[in-house]
C-alpha cells in the first residue's frame, strides 16, 4: 500500500519535470533569432538597374542570411553589404537537392555561399542585391542576429 502512494506521488513529479524539460519551462533565457532586415523579391519593379537597394541599422553582434528560394530564384545571388566599418560580398549559387519518393522525384533548393558575418560595431548597413539579370524569379532574403 505504502508502495503506491509513493509511485502515485513521484509519477506527477516526473510528469511536471519532463512537461517542463519538453516546453523550455525555466528561469533560463530563452534564446530567440531577431530578423533585422527583410525582403521578398518577386518582381522587376523592386529593383533599380537590376539591382535591389536598401539601409538599415544593425547593432554589433553575429548575423546569418537565410533564403527561401525556389526553382524561379535567381541562380547566382549577389549580396554586397556596406557600412563605414564593415564590407562583405558573396555570390551565393543556388542549388538543387532532388528526393525521391516511391512515386515521384522533386526537388528543394538552397542558397551555397558564406552566409555568417560578424558586425563589430553598431552602425547603418547599405545592401545591394543583385539577381544577376533575373528579376523574375522570386527569392526571400532574410538578415538574422543570433542571439548570444
Amino acid at each position: 500500500m505504502d508502495k503506491k502512494i509513493v509511485i502515485l506521488l513521484i509519477i506527477p513529479i516526473i510528469a511536471f519535470i519532463g512537461f517542463g524539460w519538453i516546453t523550455g519551462l525555466s528561469d533560463e533565457k530563452v534564446n530567440s533569432d531577431e530578423i533585422v532586415f527583410h525582403i521578398t523579391l518577386a518582381e522587376p519593379g523592386l529593383y533599380t538597374n537590376g539591382v535591389y537597394t536598401d539601409k538599415f541599422l544593425i547593432e554589433s553582434g553575429t548575423y546569418f542570411f537565410r533564403f527561401v528560394p525556389n526553382g524561379s530564384s535567381p541562380e547566382i545571388l549577389s549580396i554586397k553589404l556596406i557600412g563605414q566599418n564593415f564590407e562583405m560580398r558573396e555570390n551565393f549559387k543556388l542549388i538543387g537537392i532532388p528526393h525521391e519518393s516511391e512515386t515521384t522525384k522533386y526537388f528543394t533548393w538552397e542558397y551555397n555561399g558564406n552566409e555568417k558575418i560578424v558586425i563589430d560595431s553598431s552602425e547603418e548597413i547599405s545592401i545591394h542585391i543583385d539577381p544577376n539579370g533575373n528579376v523574375n524569379g522570386s527569392v526571400s532574403v532574410d538578415l538574422i542576429k543570433i542571439e548570444a
